[in-house]
């Protein structure tokens, strides 16, 4: 793929190339887009979520060229379409000219991966971004947006976020509370699902439940893949600040710690059937021309029926102040993190005005898996590296579950809705002042009533 080809950076360019290649095992082909910095955005080929109100105007808009096909609803109002581009007539239906036919009335349908790739490098956009250009200037942006992925990727920028670290310790940092901050709280969170045997070897993981989505990134000779352990180590993040809350760890992002926003967006209605106070998203994506995720936003309206229930989103890794999805949209409590001493911004979070407040997110401790896990990213590609069912790991995937902690285990204790807690611990927050970025809310690791007290 060109796109990949235009990757400069290696750590991008090897994190790029396996979330697609592990799309491709799922039999979904995946397009992105290179830019200065690194991935602008990946998405499905050939699929576009639309508003229902307009597809009959898509179909208009497409016109000759193609086959715009209903494939579901994917929450009140959104629909995917999978489209489908003519053979060989791009241009000549431009021009008014029939698409080619098989002689019997019906359009060949022809996927043209080279015929993009050719106009690509001659600096013209895929297909399907030439349709969305239409669609926009026809009905006005944000009516129809591309599948996009959206990922817990570490380093789809040049950036220093890490691939889990081995590391001996058996004691978590942040440490684990003592007590029962967070009791009668439910927290949805949609990650990677959990490794039920680690779960059950550390106290600080008592909270999880429903134990119906296995982590499934263990090969069947034990090795730990890529992104495996990840709802585990977030787990463990939240269970360490609010024990006594209840965790329920969906395997949401199946794919390389992945996944499409028309198959994401579907799988948070459960959250609601779980009583979830708090839903936490350790994921985060850019997006063509900057627009907000259409499907997830139609799932905010639920959300806002559910008066009190507060979302926390992590901003993702990527050294960007431009806006990343879901975290960027208004009522998310957004979270970057914070360098190793608490003092600074980490040097691989996104940051800006949209960025609600950081929490300590550099080598950071806790539950993770057994066996051994081979690196697949630069500049440790093929290195394998051996766990005792805990790591080290970095990134705003674990900034993000100590503010949900401190949420909950206020929630606990003051009896205040999701929403209300995550308001007063945001007007009560220190600042810090970070260079180029300037004062930033921060929150640190705590315990029962004693702002800025660990526990044991």
């Amino acid at each position: 793929m060109t796109w990949l080809q235009d990757l400069d950076d290696p750590r991008a360019h090897d994190e790029a190339a396996y979330i697609v290649s592990e799309f491709a095992r799922n039999r979904i082909e995946i397009d992105g887009v290179a830019d200065e910095h690194g991935v602008a955005f990946m998405y499905a080929k050939d699929r576009l979520l639309a508003r229902e109100e307009h597809l009959e105007r898509i179909h208009d808009i497409l016109g000759d060229r193609g086959r715009a096909e209903p494939v579901r609803r994917v929450i009140k109002d959104i629909v995917l379409l999978e489209i489908s581009f003519f053979a060989e007539n791009d241009d000549r239906a431009a021009e008014g000219d029939q698409p080619a036919s098989d002689g019997g009335g019906t359009p060949e349908v022809a996927d043209s991966p080279a015929r993009d790739n050719e106009r690509v490098r001659e600096g013209e956009q895929p297909a399907l971004l030439r349709l969305l250009d239409e669609i926009d200037e026809a009905l006005g942006p944000g009516h129809a947006t591309l599948d996009h992925v959206l990922t817990a990727a570490q380093s789809l920028h040049p950036c220093p976020a890490t691939e889990p670290e081995e590391v001996r310790d058996s004691k978590p940092d942040p440490p684990a509370c003592p007590g029962n901050d967070g009791a009668g709280v439910r927290i949805y969170v949609a990650d990677t699902g959990v490794f039920f045997d680690t779960v059950a070897r550390y106290t600080w993981l008592g909270g999880v439940l429903d134990y119906s989505d296995t982590d499934p990134r263990i090969a069947p000779d034990g090795t730990i893949l890529p992104y495996g352990g990840h709802g585990t180590f977030v787990a463990g993040v939240i269970g360490c600040l609010a024990p006594g809350a209840k965790i329920i760890v969906k395997n949401v992002f199946n794919i390389a710690g992945s996944q499409l926003e028309s198959n994401f967006v579907p799988a948070l209605q459960a959250g609601f059937d779980y009583g979830a106070g708090i839903f936490h998203l350790t994921i985060a994506s850019p997006t063509r021309n900057n627009l907000p995720l259409i499907a997830f936003e139609a799932w905010l309206q639920d959300l806002a029926e559910h008066e009190g229930v507060v979302c926390v989103v992590a901003a993702g890794n990527c050294n960007s102040n431009q806006k990343f999805w879901p975290a960027a949209f208004p009522g998310m409590v957004s979270v970057g993190a914070l360098s190793k001493d608490g003092l600074s911004r980490a040097d691989f979070s996104n940051y800006g005005d949209w960025v609600k407040v950081y929490a300590p997110g550099q080598d950071l401790v806790n539950a993770f898996a057994t066996g051994p896990y081979r690196c697949y990213v630069s500049p440790h590609i093929w290195e394998v590296r051996h766990f005792f069912g805990m790591a080290r790991w970095s990134g705003t995937s674990f900034s993000t579950p100590i503010v949900t902690g401190l949420i909950a285990a206020r929630m606990a204790r003051q009896g205040e809705s999701g929403v209300a807690a995550a308001d007063a611990l945001l007007n009560e927050a220190g600042t810090i002042t970070i260079p180029g970025v300037g004062p930033c809310p921060v929150l640190m690791p705590s315990c029962g009533d004693g702002y800025g007290d660990e526990g044991d």
